[in-house]
């Protein structure tokens, strides 16, 4: 029997190397691929960070389960397309991965596993951000400080599935003519467009594959979610708009992260429209955390059992 390990290991060098090797030569090519590992998150330790967040912050709002699941959904969904894609350039468009860090991070196929990897931070932080937005408050809008409960039907919503969606397609319109311009940064370049497009050399199907990765990989989490138990922190008893802020900070640290990237590589105009883009919706964040717009009140069992939990 072979473990789950050694089959990745073995997938993962399957296009390098020979297609018969001695045992000595299996030991190596396993202790290649642990060095492997540990190179790639030496080479992108911002991608684990960001990644160490999303389970921190998941596991306090969702659980480790059902943040288990989410990582596996959108992983999943994300290298897929990644991998059609370069192949028949469905759903991001035609691109290429250059190659240039082989040898230096992990490669799955020809997809650096950090890139698709990122997509489900991308994802948590976005599918935060909505809920923000989305879900109901025990605060009556005399208070200023927004309570928010995490409703079950709420949370796997469509409403919940589209506008994540719609916050996972604003954000790349910062991260990829970043990332397209990596060989002007430590990011490196790492991919390319034989036929660069209209947006900053970024063809408008790429965002287009964005939202399909969002839609469908929540689509998945979603499905997962209604057939796992009940969350505690859904019961009306529980407010979860700490945790839910601290996905907004993993997604706005994302945001300024490649928003400094672009000023330091002096494409201004990308930055400006990029700042153009949040300033509304983060003042519009602002306005709901203080509890100035509108908002469902949330039933709950006894305001003392919710102001216990405030």
């Amino acid at each position: 029997m072979y473990s789950p390990v050694s089959l990745l290991a073995n997938f993962v060098e399957s296009s390098t190397m020979p297609p018969e090797k001695s045992e000595d030569e299996d030991k190596f090519s396993m202790d290649d691929f642990l060095l492997l590992c540990v190179k790639t998150v030496v080479l992108r330790p911002y991608v684990f960070l960001f990644l160490a967040a999303f389970l921190l912050v998941g596991r306090c709002l969702l659980g480790w389960r059902r943040t288990a699941v989410f990582l596996v959904a959108s992983w999943l969904t994300a290298f897929v397309c990644e991998y059609t894609s370069t192949r028949v350039g469905v759903p991001f468009g035609f691109y290429y991965y250059t190659g240039s860090t082989v040898g230096e991070e992990l490669y799955i196929a020809n997809v650096p596993f950090m890139d698709s990897l990122s997509f489900t931070f991308l994802l948590f932080a976005s599918y935060c951000l909505a809920l923000v937005f989305l879900l109901p408050s025990v605060s009556t809008p005399e208070h200023h400080r927004l309570q928010l409960v995490l409703d079950p039907k709420i949370r796997t919503s469509w409403a919940s599935l589209l506008l994540s969606a719609t916050f996972l397609t604003f954000i790349d319109v910062i991260i990829d003519p970043v990332a397209l311009r990596g060989d002007r940064w430590f990011l490196g370049r790492i991919y390319g467009y034989p036929d660069p497009g209209l947006y900053f050399g970024i063809p408008l199907m790429n965002f287009a594959g964005w939202a399909v990765v969002g839609l469908i990989g929540l689509s998945g989490y979603f499905c997962a979610d209604r057939r796992l138990p009940p969350l505690a922190t859904a019961s009306g008893r529980f407010t979860v708009t700490r945790h839910l802020m601290l996905g907004c900070a993993l997604y706005y640290g994302v945001l300024i992260f490649n928003l400094a990237v672009t000023f330091w590589i002096e494409e201004r105009l990308l930055g400006l429209i990029g700042m153009m883009i949040y300033l509304p919706i983060t003042v519009l964040l602002v306005l709901r955390l203080f509890n100035r717009i509108p908002t469902p009140l949330a039933a709950v069992g006894s305001p003392s059992a919710v102001a216990s939990h405030l």
